[in-house]
């Protein structure tokens, strides 16, 4: 993953693991209050079993939700991922604090665990799993965007600052580099289409460019085509996967083959 995707990851968990600490806590004091023979022993051992569960499967909503920011998919792509990541957490989450329990009552408590009918206890439980992996899912979608844009922000600032040495033989010509639309391929040249309107030619390859041009957050939505994402002024579909990306009087295309240029335009 990326630096701002560990991020956002690693802040959607922290709120998640204190969302279930909480959760854990009131749901001990509701038990012992409502149920005061069971003590606080066995109602502990429930709860802290499910949130260390938890705590652990939390990685698969957050794994879709990667990849999600990542292709921005459609709708009837994320719609089976989510429905098979949703059944692997509750499958998880139930086989997961069972055995806690299992083994936490062997140690501590007088008699063995037991989780009752497969039947109606799982169907249960897998309606609680799935609000809280509808919840984990939102959180950590929401934290990746705030990281992108966050990171997006940043890239704008120092590129503001920048300024890129377009050569053409002997000449030099030295433009800031947020004034660069766009660069794209033109045969054994690379021309740079500038926001005043002029077009420099440079003798090189968008491939030579390339990393060169990342480094000032330029992606790569085309086999021919460089775009600055801080100069998109919009994103309209051409069909099958495709886009045309608006800058001001230009337009440069985006390629379905390049989903991650997608993700970062939109972010």
């Amino acid at each position: 993953m990326s630096g701002e995707e560990r991020q956002g990851v690693w802040r959607a968990w922290l709120l998640g693991v204190g969302l279930i600490s909480c959760i854990a806590v009131v749901n001990v004091l509701t038990i012992r209050h409502d149920a005061p023979r069971l003590g606080t022993l066995a109602p502990a051992i429930w709860e802290a079993s499910s949130a260390l569960v938890t705590m652990v499967i939390f990685m698969i909503p957050a794994a879709v939700a990667v990849w999600t920011t990542r292709t921005a998919p459609r709708w009837w792509r994320t719609v089976p991922v989510h429905l098979a990541a949703v059944v692997l957490y509750s499958v998880l989450h139930v086989a997961g604090f069972v055995a806690l329990r299992k083994l936490a009552y062997l140690a501590v408590m007088d008699g063995p665990y037991r989780f009752g009918p497969l039947s109606t206890e799982f169907p249960y439980e897998f309606r609680k799993d799935l609000l809280a992996y509808g919840l984990a899912s939102i959180i950590y979608y929401l934290s990746l965007r705030r990281s992108a844009r966050e990171a997006a922000a940043q890239a704008q600032t120092a590129t503001a600052a920048a300024s890129f040495d377009i050569r053409d033989g002997a000449r030099l010509v030295r433009v800031p580099v947020s004034e660069i639309l766009a660069v794209r391929s033109a045969g054994n040249y690379a021309e740079f289409l500038l926001a005043d309107g002029r077009r420099r030619l440079m003798r090189s390859s968008l491939s030579a460019l390339e990393t060169g041009m990342a480094g000032h957050g330029f992606v790569r939505t085309h086999r021919s085509w460089l775009v600055n994402p801080t100069r998109v002024t919009g994103l309209r579909p051409e069909g099958s996967g495709d886009y045309a990306i608006e800058l001001g009087a230009v337009e440069a295309p985006l390629s379905r083959r390049f989903p991650q240029a997608l993700a970062a335009l939109r972010g």
